[in-house]
């Protein structure tokens, strides 16, 4: 039997005369090229849905309180009247814009064409429309209404929409690789403990700031969670949009609006200052920004954002000298019902406020702090901390206290502002910087507060106010000096 077998196989078939045995073989390795076929296609296939759909432990936790702000062209009954807005299409064209900047070499007033890079940690205006939900004193924070939208340019327009979070756009490493030419040093525009920021150019043509976070046990993870849930959702006119991001592997980047004119340091202290000297109104009008979108983080949305790495290399400045917050690498959130957090404590010397650097107490008050130093230093053009001053001007804050108690606050001017300020701004300016920087965190004023005193054309502070502020101050401070200046 088991020779009739073998000659079965052994007999030629009319198929190329090969013989059966042969033809066996042929259809089971065929068979088995298509079964291996079909698995590797089922395997890309899944391969590729995974990609564009991440994995929930890949997904930030996005807060789903953190609203979008975005407002209607047609709602101008949310505005309070003292607010800046945009609306579609609109660009910045004041008829005192002449007045934001002096040339270092005569001294005259001139408009400054946003050319200055040099070195700039920066990131471009934003595209989209804010709303600048500062509340009114005495009424309640709240999201505002979000109903209706404004569609405007988006750096955005024209990508494939690959995200699969409600916001943002999810990019692939070689997409960040191809916008940078593969993050080479000639795209470096900044760089710390956190990682590298790189200027890159999408396919779409539009002009980005990539940051490539440093994967040092875990800390890229951390930060990147952190700033996605600090600001992923939010808008604000002030705040640099974060405009996507990308996973993968351990690769962690963030995509922003990318800046170009500079940062407020360096517009104080470095490199920007060869173009020209920020005027007082420029100064002013660069924290008033700042500070409305402190209001906003802190009063307007739930939880609130608590930047706590408030500096003036961190407010960036676009070329309409708009303020906008950048790093928000070290965010905490405060939800409903906590008054604040016990923390770790991170900063920058000079700006940390003294509960949160002795005890690690921290809430929002932490940056209403921060946002008093960043003013004492745009009206002085001191740096908050400055080891190369005689022992007594080393700290900026205690530098303009013993300035004050010693009624020689007007020496506290910054010199290279060419056109001085009245008597009233000045006063008002530096005054609403000391109250924020009061060593009782009870006794400092919300950034709400603090946007009404900056925009006030009267004296901000109420008799009770300056009582409270004389007595925090006391012996080294009399506030009420400043008021008989």
């Amino acid at each position: 039997m088991g020779s009739s077998y073998n000659s079965g196989l052994s007999k030629e078939t009319n198929i190329f005369h090969l013989k059966v045995w042969a033809l066996v073989g042929i259809c089971f390795c065929i068979f088995a090229v298509l079964v291996l076929l079909v698995l590797w296609c089922f395997v890309a296939r899944k391969k590729f849905r995974t990609r564009n759909k991440h994995p929930v432990s890949w997904i930030p936790n996005v807060s789903k309180e953190i609203k979008e702000i975005r407002v209607d062209q047609n709602s101008t009954n949310h505005f309070d009247p003292g607010r800046d807005s945009l609306s579609n299409g609109e660009k910045y064209h004041e008829k005192n814009s002449d007045k934001l900047m002096t040339h270092p070499s005569n001294g005259k007033e001139t408009k400054s064409d946003g050319r200055g890079q040099s070195g700039s940690f920066t990131f471009i205006r934003s595209e989209d429309v804010a709303f600048e939900s500062v509340e009114k004193k005495g009424s309640p924070a709240v999201n505002p209404p979000c109903s209706h939208t404004i569609t405007l340019p988006s750096p955005l327009a024209g990508l494939p929409e690959l995200s699969q979070l409600d916001w943002g756009h999810w990019f692939t490493l070689r997409d960040l690789e191809i916008a940078t030419n593969k993050f080479s040093k000639e795209n470096v525009i900044g760089e710390g403990g956190y990682g590298v920021v790189y200027r890159g150019q999408l396919t779409n043509g539009a002009i980005v700031a990539v940051k490539r976070l440093l994967n040092n046990l875990g800390q890229a993870e951390k930060e990147f969670r952190v700033e996605v849930e600090a600001i992923g959702h939010v808008r604000h006119k002030n705040l640099v949009r974060l405009l996507g991001y990308c996973i993968e592997g351990t690769h962690r980047l963030l995509v922003y609006e990318y800046v170009k004119n500079g940062n407020l340091e360096q517009w104080l202290h470095g490199a920007m200052s060869q173009h020209g000297y920020l005027t007082w109104e420029g100064r002013m009008k660069i924290l008033r920004g700042t500070a409305k979108a402190l209001a906003y983080l802190h009063e307007a949305i739930d939880p609130k954002v608590v930047h706590r790495d408030i500096k003036s290399s961190n407010i960036l400045i676009d070329d309409d000298f708009n303020a906008k917050i950048s790093d928000f690498g070290l965010a905490k959130l405060l939800g409903a019902g906590e008054t604040h957090i016990i923390t770790r404590v991170m900063g920058t010397f000079g700006y940390v406020a003294p509960e949160y650097a002795s005890s690690g107490f921290l809430n929002e008050k932490s940056d209403v702090y921060s946002f008093g130093v960043l003013l004492l230093e745009a009206i002085t053009g001191r740096e908050p901390a400055d080891d190369s001053r005689p022992l007594p001007e080393k700290n900026l804050v205690d530098w303009i206290k013993m300035m004050v108690g010693a009624r020689r606050s007007e020496e506290v001017l910054d010199p290279n502002i060419y056109n001085k300020p009245s008597k009233s701004a000045f006063k008002r300016a530096l005054l609403t910087a000391l109250r924020c920087v009061d060593p009782n965190v009870e006794q400092r004023p919300p950034m709400s507060q603090v946007v009404r005193m900056l925009e006030s054309e009267e004296y901000p502070i109420p008799r009770e106010g300056r009582k409270k502020a004389k007595e925090s101050f006391r012996p080294s401070l009399d506030a009420e000096q400043i008021h008989r200046y």
